[in-house]
């Protein structure tokens, strides 16, 4: 089941999250970064264990981004990061977005879901915002993703 996050699975997405930013697959995440950003995640439940996450994060007009794809993997193979994405971009349409974008490393499972492959210059303000503070920038090798909704 999906649904939205709630304070008490902030340790259980730090856990997931710091997983893959371990293997340098995305950006860790501090208790107090997911305890602010809260709201923005949603998580894949089963059997009362969260097996995934993923964040919603509103950047500039009617621009979101996909943020924080974790599923465990030991469920990996069974859809729940295409379940993940596909609720996120539902939540983004409702709330009025027309583009969503992800910045990844995995160009492939996006473009099944139906992103496309941009430059991450057409992302400035998610550049000047969180990118500065990447210990990668400014020599980042993920790959920008959008979708039109």
């Amino acid at each position: 089941m999906i649904r939205k996050a709630k304070i008490i699975d902030a340790k259980r997405i730090q856990e997931l999250v710091n997983h893959f930013a371990d293997k340098g697959e995305m950006l860790h995440l501090s208790l107090e970064q997911i305890y602010e950003r809260i709201f923005e995640f949603i998580v894949y439940e089963e059997d009362g264990i969260i097996l995934g996450c993923c964040a919603l994060h509103p950047t500039l007009g009617n621009l979101a981004e996909i943020r924080s794809l974790a599923v465990d993997e030991s469920a990996h193979g069974k859809g729940i990061g295409r379940k993940l994405v596909y609720e996120c971009l539902n939540l983004a349409r409702d709330m009025g977005f027309e583009e969503v974008f992800a910045l990844t490393y995995k160009q492939e499972f996006f473009e099944k879901v139906g992103f496309k492959v941009v430059k991450k210059e057409s992302f400035p303000r998610k550049i000047w915002s969180d990118c500065l503070k990447c210990p990668k920038f400014p020599d980042c090798d993920e790959i920008g993703m959008i979708i039109t909704l």
